[in-house]
């Protein structure tokens, strides 16, 4: 995906970068407040084993929590999580963890602000005796206070071919606030739309699964954290993924104008995800001036900064 010339801060080079290692670890070294948007997939419950070790479901929100607190701690107050997750069947039936997370982040002090709902349009066929196949997935919204940075202009679509007939001839009804008649509390003023042509979006993504990562066993489109990346930061704002996969997130940050920090255990998709970020440093390079920058320089940025010799070389994200 080009990076688009209206999102990319032309006199601020941005940063990206991927640390090997277990986020819960990594993050510790970070500064508080260091990032603007975490847009992350963590590993589902007892999927990926043979990656991530496969976390049981009845053991994940004691796996998860110890990270959620790293996640808030890193996060700035005005900053945004988005955890893309989905419960998985175990005995005929969707375990609980997903549900018991949300309780158990709450507890933590975290708000559930939303729930954004990722439509798979084209999902992956099946059969099963007593349910359909998955067509959706969780994109769980959470902030640490109630004012944060949203920019919803960012993210508004085209009104649709319905505005041209609706809105061409309007009723008495149309003009004011007009009350549902089933007594609801809902209201609208139609005559608010005219003369516009985009409108704000559902809180339902419908985007296909098909995307350039392929060496990834659970790689979802860039579009998917692209969307909360225009909608939740702005250029020159830093992004992380404390679980990077194949750099998806990463990349999208970058060609965006953003500063992007990824952290990932696997070494062989560490590869993929710094290969990711080289790409999308080339592909903003001559707008942004974006570099890929040393561990060390990552974490703690300084203005200027060149390479650290204390780095090794193998270190060093390419």
């Amino acid at each position: 995906m080009n990076a688009r010339v209206d999102h990319l801060p032309f006199a601020t080079p941005v940063r990206g970068g991927v640390v090997a290692g277990d986020c819960l670890a990594v993050l510790r070294t970070l500064p508080a407040q260091r990032v603007d948007l975490i847009v992350t997939s963590p590993p589902y419950a007892d999927q990926r084993a043979s990656t991530y070790g496969g976390v049981s479901a009845d053991d994940y929100v004691a796996w998860f929590m110890p990270r959620a607190e790293q996640f808030a701690r890193v996060l700035k107050p005005t900053g945004s999580l988005v955890i893309n997750i989905k419960e998985k069947v175990v005995d005929g039936e969707r375990h609980t963890y997903v549900l018991e997370l949300i309780i158990a982040m709450r507890k933590q002090g975290w708000l559930w602000t939303e729930e954004y709902v990722w439509h798979k349009r084209n999902c992956f066929p099946g059969k099963w005796p007593n349910r359909f196949r998955d067509a959706w997935e969780r994109c769980l919204h959470f902030t640490r206070e109630r004012r944060f940075k949203m920019n919803q202009d960012a993210v508004m679509v085209p009104m649709g071919d319905w505005a041209n007939t609706r809105l061409k001839t309007l009723g008495a009804n149309d003009v004011v606030r007009h009350d549902s008649r089933v007594g609801n509390a809902f209201g609208k003023n139609i005559a608010n739309w005219q003369g516009r042509d985009r409108a704000y979006p559902t809180n339902v993504l419908h985007l296909a699964t098909e995307c350039g990562n392929k060496g990834h066993s659970a790689a979802f489109p860039q579009a998917l954290p692209r969307w909360f990346i225009e909608l939740f930061t702005d250029p020159g704002d830093t992004v992380l993924d404390p679980f990077a996969g194949s750099g998806t997130t990463l990349a999208a940050a970058l060609e965006l104008g953003r500063n992007a920090i990824g952290v990932e255990l696997a070494s062989a998709y560490v590869a993929r995800a710094r290969d990711a970020v080289a790409t999308a440093r080339e592909a903003a390079q001559a707008l942004a001036r974006a570099r890929v920058v040393t561990e060390q320089e990552l974490i703690f940025p300084r203005r200027g900064a060149t390479a650290s010799p204390q780095i090794p070389k193998d270190n060093v994200p390419s």
